[in-house]
């Protein structure tokens, strides 16, 4: 597969910094296989109006936010809206001080879909609701603002219904009077960006936003929206989850993991339609029995793993997927991908250097190089970009001369070596 200038320039940007790319995943794909085919049949069952909740756990570098990534690409291909952002100190799933919000918005900004990749898609979501509307007007003979009206009149019977009814029926009136300024007050309100009730009834006269007590019920009406717009479904993705496991605050990291309980509830008795979540996460957020999910005992009975799931046996249909390492071969797989990305179909690196730096990275920091990758392939990008720009350089001279750091993670270690008492501590909710 051929790939485009535009996506072979963000891939190495991406890499090159550590961070993975938004584009051209599809050329660097390697293992999974079993992972992303579950992960398929989620998106199928939410193309269907069902609902689904997946946690991706994995050790710092595994490929967490690769997946996450890659099922969001796949999700664009199906037909569906996808929703995505970060967990983090000032965003989270509860909060009374504005983070939960801080969460929605974060995700209302990156709401993408197949024509809208890099997110910032609300307003053609809503924009094709609306031209969807009229021309059902015109086939039918009938006002296009009672097509409306009779299309988002199902959204007042549910949570917060009535003032997202109301939002969609401005937004409609700013379509249709050329009023720019009343759609982007609809767009503002959608997106979460009204810190007072005050000021969105003054734009909208709606007596509520969205906030921290909501945020959940809004991703069950924009699932039902997006669908009533010609899309087939919502995925929302969450990363970085292990920002909850680090609320110092007892009570602070178990309303957030009451949320949570919620979403799976909801879920498993047929509360949402056309809903999925996929939450990635390190394995001492899921399973640490003081601070993790595992300490709140109805989450642990439900993301319980199978007990039949011994040695090699593995059970994809449950709530948690758990990333396997990746196997040397795998690594030099991927090794050969990356190479192709940079060098084209016909590279100037040959075979052996592959297998040399691959020896290289197990000499220096053993067999963590193929278990997280992300250093390795962060320094293998490194190699590449200073061949090509020194064409005079010798790869087995760089390989000797060169030190690759062993991924550091980040502090978890100090998270779980601390003896701060959780009771005791104070943190802001």
């Amino acid at each position: 597969m051929k790939i485009k200038r535009r996506e072979r320039n963000a891939v190495i940007k991406a890499l090159r910094a550590g961070v993975v790319p938004r584009l051209g995943l599809q050329h660097l794909q390697v293992g999974r296989a079993k992972e992303i085919a579950e992960i398929t049949r989620d998106i199928e069952q939410l193309r269907s109006g069902g609902a689904t909740i997946r946690f991706i756990t994995g050790e710092y570098g595994s490929g967490k936010t690769f997946l996450l990534n890659l099922s969001r690409s796949i999700a664009h291909e199906k037909g569906l809206v996808v929703m995505s952002a970060d967990c983090a100190p000032n965003r989270r799933l509860w909060s009374s001080s504005g983070q939960a919000r801080a969460l929605y918005a974060e995700q209302a900004r990156n709401i993408s879909t197949r024509t809208n990749p890099n997110g910032g898609a609300m307003a053609a979501i809503v924009e094709r609701f609306a031209n969807k509307a009229v021309q059902e007007a015109e086939l039918k003979g009938h006002e296009p603002r009672d097509v409306i009206r009779s299309k988002i009149s199902h959204f007042e019977e549910l949570t917060g219904g009535y003032d997202f009814a109301t939002v969609i029926s401005c937004y409609y009136q700013g379509f249709e009077q050329g009023n720019d300024e009343l759609k982007n007050a609809a767009l503002r309100w959608l997106r979460a960006e009204y810190a007072t009730k005050i000021e969105a009834r003054k734009a909208l006269n709606v007596r509520t936003i969205i906030d921290d007590a909501s945020i959940y019920d809004h991703l069950k009406l924009l699932a039902l929206f997006v669908k009533d717009a010609g899309y087939k479904g919502l995925l929302v993705c969450l990363d970085e989850l292990v920002n909850l496991y680090k609320i110092v605050n007892t009570q602070g990291r178990n309303l957030n993991y009451e949320q949570i309980l919620r979403i799976i509830n909801d879920i498993l008795q047929g509360s949402a339609e056309h809903l999925g979540f996929l939450l990635g996460g390190t394995p001492e957020f899921l399973t640490d029995t003081r601070r993790g999910l595992y300490s709140y005992e109805a989450l642990r009975s439900r993301l319980a793993e199978n007990t039949f799931a011994k040695d090699e046996l593995v059970d994809f249909s449950g709530p948690v997927i758990k990333l396997a390492n990746l196997s040397p071969e795998d690594m030099y797989v991927l090794l050969a991908n990356l190479r192709r990305v940079v060098q084209g179909d016909e590279p100037e690196l040959p075979d052996a250097a592959l297998k040399g730096f691959m020896a290289h990275c197990s000499e220096r920091i053993g067999s963590a190089y193929f278990q997280t990758p992300r250093n390795s392939v962060k320094a293998f990008v490194d190699l590449l970009a200073i061949l090509e720009q020194n064409p005079e350089a010798d790869w087995r001279k760089l390989l000797n001369e060169t030190e690759i750091p062993a991924d550091q993670g980040d502090d978890m270690a100090d998270i779980r070596d601390s003896n701060e008492d959780d009771d005791l501590a104070t943190f802001k909710l």
